[in-house]
């Protein structure tokens, strides 16, 4: 089978050519497209739960909130394990799923137990599930703050969440973008004991009373042939006057307002912690990826929106990346082509100094471009990336895949210099097909073994298979396409 293949090759040169000239193409075409990233990815399948509850302490969220849920969560399919964090006012549930479970279905599975456990929760308490993220998904740092501190740190906030986050959140892979510092805005209404003393309002009469100041609700409809029309509470505002108007209760003579027995303004919700930026009070934001999408390529986009947002903000106010992942993405993987590259030139002087001649030295060469594109074509195939581990796998590689092109070029090279001192030369097609027959097993038991020193790579499980298996696929997958293109491509 091997004679015939070299066979073939030879007898079809110019369509071999074409072929590894094109799969040359589709390799550094498609390489292009990968994704980029520092590590393979990690993340295993993970569901995580979010729950607020204002005011409880550590001991009660857990109690209250965290235990329960870990309750209703037990038992759900798939799942490996559950871990609760119970902090102030805040409980974080991670539900861990097997490698390889489809994470739609297992949040479909938790979304079923959730419903079933709110019932148990405290009133006005609602976990809900965070979007789907990668391990290293947080990909950016934006910062938005005034270097004149003409603007306050509240309206930095409402321009972060009402406009920018929303720009940002538009952006296809983005996951989800976090504001921290700033304060939200608040209406509150602050209440005067003294005033509410003297005027005999309590302070329940007084939040139901808030409650209603600021709200629509519906009145049913109104039949008038041939028209149905809707009847509306309009009362939603933000017009502090307007609260401030809204009846508390009924003297004898007059009605209590809110504005009487107590302070309607504009505030912050309770605050734990802040921001700044360059030492100045402002906003930052957290802008996290989801799973599969190329992080390189996403900070790219991001900083496009981030400049288009720049443009029409006012001039007392800036918007500026602080934290870069792709940075140190680049760094890492720069110095593992700068290696390739390295090993790829030391290569060459080796083999010319062993051979003593260009042309077979060229011939040979041809192998690690070629090995490589029909790596980088699989990888996309497969739907890998480029990463440190699979830029590592190729850099042991580039020393391996001439292996297979050096025997076969030198035993052909002495092959046709012995034929062309002989009395009756042989044609030099039939002299390189029998010299590439003598060595081909040679050249496929070498290979074997050095593939099946990285096989037992692949059968790690867990986060070990995800972090070493893709360095056994670049080398192996190499070693093969290396054996391949020394039967076809170099005779």
């Amino acid at each position: 089978m091997l004679n015939r293949l070299i066979e073939f090759s030879l007898k079809h040169r110019t369509i071999v050519m074409m072929a590894a000239l094109v799969l040359l193409a589709a390799g550094i075409h498609l390489g292009r497209k990968l994704p980029v990233e520092v590590l393979p990815d990690l993340t295993k399948p993970t569901v995580t739960i979010l729950t607020e509850a204002p005011g409880l302490a550590p001991e009660e969220v857990e109690s209250r909130i965290s235990i329960p849920l870990e309750s209703a969560l037990m038992g759900v399919s798939g799942v490996t394990r559950l871990r609760a964090t119970s902090d102030v006012s805040l409980s974080l549930i991670y539900v861990e799923f097997d490698w390889g479970t489809d994470l739609i279905r297992a949040r479909q599975f938790v979304q079923e137990r959730l419903q079933a456990a709110i019932p148990q929760l405290p009133e006005g308490i609602f976990p809900y599930m965070t979007p789907v993220a990668s391990l290293m998904g947080e990909i950016m740092l934006v910062g938005l703050h005034s270097p004149t501190q003409e603007v306050d740190g509240k309206d930095l906030r409402t321009l972060a969440d009402w406009t920018i986050r929303r720009r940002i959140q538009s952006i296809p892979g983005i996951a989800e973008v976090l504001s921290m510092g700033g304060g939200v805005r608040q209406i509150h209404i602050q209440p005067d004991p003294d005033r509410m003393r003297a005027l005999g309002v309590d302070f329940d009469t007084l939040l139901h009373a808030s409650h209603e100041a600021a709200g629509n609700t519906t009145g049913g409809f109104l039949t008038s042939r041939p028209q149905e029309i809707m009847v509306r509470h309009l009362a939603m505002t933000t017009d502090l006057n307007a609260i401030g108007k809204t009846v508390v209760r009924h003297l004898e003579d007059r009605s209590v307002l809110i504005e009487d027995v107590a302070d309607v303004v504009w505030d912050v919700e309770p605050m734990r912690g802040d921001a700044a930026v360059n030492g100045i009070r402002g906003v930052i934001m957290s802008v996290t990826k989801a799973p599969g999408f190329d992080t390189i390529d996403l900070t790219r986009r991001v900083e496009s929106a981030i400049d288009e947002l720049q443009a029409n903000l006012p001039d007392n106010i800036r918007l500026e990346p602080l934290f870069r992942q792709s940075d140190f993405i680049e760094n890492a993987v720069g110095n593992l082509k700068e290696a390739i590259l390295d090993g790829g030139i030391m290569v060459s002087i080796v083999l010319f100094l062993f051979l003593l001649n260009l042309r077979t030295t060229f011939i040979t060469l041809m192998a690690i471009p070629l090995s490589f594109a029909c790596t980088l074509l699989l990888f996309y195939l497969w739907g890998l990336s480029v990463n440190s581990m699979t830029l590592g796998g190729l850099a042991v590689a580039i020393g391996i895949v001439v292996d297979d092109a050096i025997v076969d070029v030198e035993n052909v090279y002495r092959r046709l210099r012995e034929n062309a001192f002989s009395s009756q030369p042989a044609p030099y097609l039939k002299v390189i097909a029998s010299a590439s027959a003598e060595i081909r097993h040679s050249i496929l038991y070498a290979t074997l073994f050095i593939i099946l020193v990285f096989f037992p790579l692949l059968g790690l499980s867990g986060v070990e298979g995800r972090l070493f298996a893709p360095i056994a696929i670049a080398t192996m997958v190499s070693m093969a396409a290396s054996f391949f293109i020394s039967l076809t491509v170099i005779p």
